[in-house]
């Protein structure tokens, strides 16, 4: 078995940074603060990519500490912009489910909780059984929610629209994707030259980048195990392809921003722009031109990246 790292205290993390790793350190006092606010793994080992050379192990010529605390201060400020925007799409996710599906059906929850009102095939009659029993549950069982509780004490029904409320961005996402087809129809077209297919695409998309903002995990260089669809945004913006696949903006940072261009109002989306250009511009003040085109790169982030409004989707 490989031997365990020896535990080491703040100066001996330090340390080791300064003489093995050769990290410039010009204030202890500093790193030490941070690394008992963030953690050694959290910010050395989430964020020394863009600045360390992995076949000598140490840290790129002039490399600071204070250049992986920027970068982690940046990846914070971009977890919660992305998360306000995708919660955003959400909602509005969560509202058309219920009202599509209500306006086919009706408001009682005997309806959302008949397996027969989805696309109940051979391929989704597990996952729909599952969400049936967790609608099931948040619906007559739960109490952790106000409004679901009087809605069942008032009622003796509980609204579909009331309990969407209660789940997951992953459980919306799979609702979605079981819907009848005309239900998935009048859905998609709410949103500008997106199909059915496409809006189960974005969605589980968007439920992974979700996650990833909830657990405050590190984001900048995260990868969704699902692709978004090809765009005419992709075409019009000039990505490179590898062979006949675009080789950025299908699972990265730049994938989410397209996915939000497609399912934001216009307004929403220019406020995102806006906000997103700024925290950009204010790393880029920080850090050397270098490491703010390798952070870009890493985040899928063409050159031509910021005329995305340009264009329509």
């Amino acid at each position: 078995m490989p031997r365990l790292k020896p535990f080491l205290n703040y100066q001996d993390q330090i340390n080791n940074l300064i003489t093995k790793k050769g990290l410039l350190i010009s204030n202890p006092s500093f790193a030490e603060e941070k690394l008992q606010e963030i953690r050694y793994y959290a910010l050395i080992d989430g964020y020394k990519s863009i600045f360390y050379d992995y076949t000598t192990r140490t840290y790129l010529p002039d490399t600071t500490f204070e250049d992986i605390v920027n970068l982690y201060d940046f990846d914070e400020e971009l977890r919660l912009l992305i998360f306000k925007y995708i919660c955003h799409i959400e909602q509005r996710i969560r509202s058309q489910i219920s009202y599509y599906f209500c306006d086919k059906y009706s408001s009682n929850q005997n309806d959302y909780l008949n397996p027969n009102h989805y696309n109940y095939s051979k391929r989704n009659k597990s996952g729909i059984n599952k969400l049936v029993q967790i609608l099931t549950y948040n619906a007559n069982n739960s109490s952790a929610h106000d409004y679901i509780i009087y809605q069942r004490r008032k009622y003796q029904n509980v609204p579909l629209w009331a309990v969407v409320n209660t789940l997951t961005i992953g459980q919306i996402s799979k609702m979605y994707s079981y819907m009848q087809s005309d239900i998935q129809s009048k859905i998609s077209h709410c949103y500008e030259a997106v199909n059915e297919r496409e809006l189960r695409q974005y969605l589980k998309v968007i439920t992974d980048f979700r996650n990833v903002c909830a657990h405050n995990e590190r984001l900048f260089l995260y990868h969704s195990h699902t692709d978004i669809p090809d765009t005419v945004l992709h075409k019009k913006l000039g990505v490179p392809k590898i062979g006949s696949s675009y080789s950025v903006g299908k699972n990265d940072l730049f994938a989410i921003v397209i996915a939000l261009r497609c399912l934001l109002t216009k307004e929403d989306f220019k406020q995102f722009y806006k906000q997103l250009k700024t925290i950009i511009s204010l790393y880029q003040k920080k850090s050397s031109e270098n490491s703010t085109a390798k952070l870009l790169g890493s985040m899928g982030f063409h050159t031509n990246w910021n005329n995305i409004l340009r264009y329509k989707p």
